[in-house]
């Protein structure tokens, strides 16, 4: 992952082109946190001067909208700041975008490289505006998606190098009780209309709340900030949290679970469908993820489809692996033998940092130029790894203080499958989100929101696509790390059946649970962790085959077109060197690179 966000997640849209972004998000999918220099490169590469004027307007309001991601970017004049949570807010932030689309649309560039910066810029405040209909911020609450999540990952978010570093995360401490008290204005307005969360994750939230308020202030993860030499960091750190920190979680913590879970949506009614604007939210948010206009009937369809092609493959290789082509017992021996477990979190994470490293010393195979940013592994902090997915992505720094993450879930090891171990590295790290968010990073001559923008089907598309390039580049260990690339690609091709037959077919959370359980080899936590995870992010999931299948038909079309001319390093260096776009956008890219290529 995407996910969440910082992928796992991150979850959601592109920060960088949202009026306002909650910073309870900030974390969550690949790509959603992504560097920049200075607001001062919003208009970079542009001639045009109405539309370097626009994109620095826009830039100048999403730093101070967004401060903590301002700090991520390099930008440190709001470092003290946390930004603001509330329904105000938010009606602020929809009247800012449709100030800027207006304009924006009625711009008028000479140039084509103009031209294509504008169509992005306004597909990207479009499909924001369109996803306007889903209030999301009135109702969404998962495990990636509350307060908590974002102030245990503060002292990741704010580095402390200096004296004035340290003040500011104690400044940026004061501030989480209103912030605390924002978002519950905001879950209390959804109340008053008529939308809230659904129960299973709101009592996992109450379970991550109560563990933290469990623990000693002590060992609350924001009490470990380091701090720089002469400093005394945690005394204070831990006063605010026995003074007001506490206090506001569990009064956080006490509203989900007398205000919401009462009235959640329980059993039988998990979904969008639940809602009286779900069936609109939905076409929104499929757009949105996808970039392209399809029907929940027909993303489903295609999801079938691709199971009946993956699960033939599963079963030519389980036969190697089991000696027989029975899926139901493939799966089982998947899932059950104990050879195909990890036993120690250290087994997972050394397995996870030898994949990693493998793929480093590839990556010249099938890419040239290669991103000049470190990638690093991590396990995944221990108050969120119980109620979330298996890994996911967080970008470099800004300024080279922090190099990209790949995050890995360490919990319960003996869940954790061996063979899938390598292709989720390559999935987060190399050839995935690591080197296609750094390429878009290091690109020159374009504007910063073309440099940290998240087009879900072309990140998430991506990082799929590279778990099949992995296996040409020869990664795969064996056998059994080859099946782990097909259980991830059943996975994938399983979401677009689950997360339409949840939101558009009446699906309930048990049916997608089976149906996952059926036709992937995933385990049985994994799969109720990630059903979660498409009930409390809609679409999102969608976007991965999407993406990963018009790749792959591009690819197929330069192939053809091209014949023995055809060069992978080059159809890469065409997809990756736009940054991340629209599908509809890469196909018009591909195409001009076939183009080109006949030409000479």
């Amino acid at each position: 992952m995407t996910r969440t966000l910082w992928i796992a997640l991150a979850l959601a849209g592109c920060a960088a082109t949202q009026g306002r972004q909650n910073p309870s998000t900030a974390l969550q999918d690949a790509g959603e946190q992504s560097p920049a220099k200075t607001s001062s490169a919003a208009s970079h590469g542009v001639t045009d001067s109405g539309l370097a004027d626009l994109l620095e307007a826009h830039w100048e309001h999403l730093m101070r909208t967004s401060p903590l991601w301002a700090t991520d970017l390099g930008d440190h004049r709001f470092d003290d700041q946390l930004g603001e949570w509330g329904p105000e807010a938010n009606s602020k932030s929809r009247e800012k975008r449709a100030e800027l689309l207006a304009i924006a649309q009625g711009l008028q560039p000479s140039t084509a490289s103009d031209q294509l910066t504008l169509t992005l810029f306004i597909q990207q405040l479009s499909s924001q505006t369109d996803r306007e209909v889903c209030e999301s911020d009135l109702w969404n609450i998962s495990p990636r998606h509350n307060p908590l999540f974002l102030f245990n990952s503060l002292h990741q978010m704010h580095p402390i190098h200096s004296l004035a570093d340290a003040e500011n995360f104690l400044r940026r401490l004061d501030a989480v009780p209103k912030a605390i008290a924002q978002t519950i204005e905001s879950l209390q307005a959804g109340i008053d209309m008529g939308l809230v969360a659904n129960a299973e994750s709101t009592r996992r939230v109450i379970e991550m709340a109560d563990a933290t308020l469990s623990m000693p202030s002590e060992d609350w993860p924001i009490a470990s900030a380091a701090a720089p030499a002469g400093f005394e960091l945690r005394t204070p750190v831990v006063q605010r949290i026995d003074e007001t920190l506490r206090t506001s979680l569990s009064q956080y913590r006490d509203f989900l679970q007398e205000a919401i879970l009462p009235i959640a949506r329980g059993e039988n009614a998990e979904t969008l469908a639940a809602l009286s604007n779900g069936q609109a939210c939905y076409t929104a948010l499929i757009k949105h993820h996808t970039t392209l206009s399809r029907s929940p009937e027909e993303i489903h369809k295609v999801g079938l489809d691709s199971l009946e092609q993956i699960h033939e493959e599963m079963k030519a290789l389980g036969a190697g692996l089991f000696e027989t082509e029975d899926l139901p017992a493939i799966f089982e021996a998947l899932r059950t033998a104990p050879e195909m477990r990890f036993s120690t979190s250290e087994e997972v994470l050394k397995k996870a940092s030898d994949a990693l490293a493998h793929a480093k010393s590839q990556m010249a195979t099938a890419f040239d130029p290669v991103p000049q940013a470190e990638c690093e592994v991590k396990a995944i902090p221990d108050y969120e790894a119980p109620y979330t997915t298996i890994a996911y992505y967080r970008p470099s720094a800004a300024d080279g203080s922090r190099p990209g993450t790949y995050f890995v879930n360490t919990h319960a090891p003996e869940t954790r499958p061996r063979f899938e171990a390598e292709v989720l590295a390559y999935h987060e790290a190399i050839p995935g989100h690591h080197l296609q968010i750094a390429i878009a990073h290091e690109l020159e001559d374009v504007p910063t929101f073309r440099r940290v923008m998240h087009m879900t089907a072309f990140v998430e598309g991506w990082a799929l696509y590279s778990e099949r390039l992995s296996d040409e580049m020869g990664l795969y260990t064996g056998p059994a790390d080859r099946m782990g690339m097909l259980s991830f690609d059943s996975w994938r091709a399983a979401r677009l059946v689950v997360d339409t037959g949840l939101h558009a077919q009446g699906w309930t959370r048990q049916q997608a649970i089976d149906f996952m359980l059926a036709n992937t080899p995933l385990a049985k936590n994994n799969i109720e962790n990630e059903v979660d995870r498409y009930i409390t992010t809609p679409g999102q999931a969608l976007a991965y085959k999407t993406g990963q299948l018009e790749i792959l038909r591009l690819r197929e079309h330069a192939e053809a077109s091209l014949g023995d001319a055809f060069d992978l390093k080059g159809f890469h260096r065409a997809v990756l060197g736009g940054g991340a776009v629209s599908l509809g956008i890469l196909a018009e890219r591909i195409e001009q690179w076939i183009q080109a290529q006949q030409v000479e």
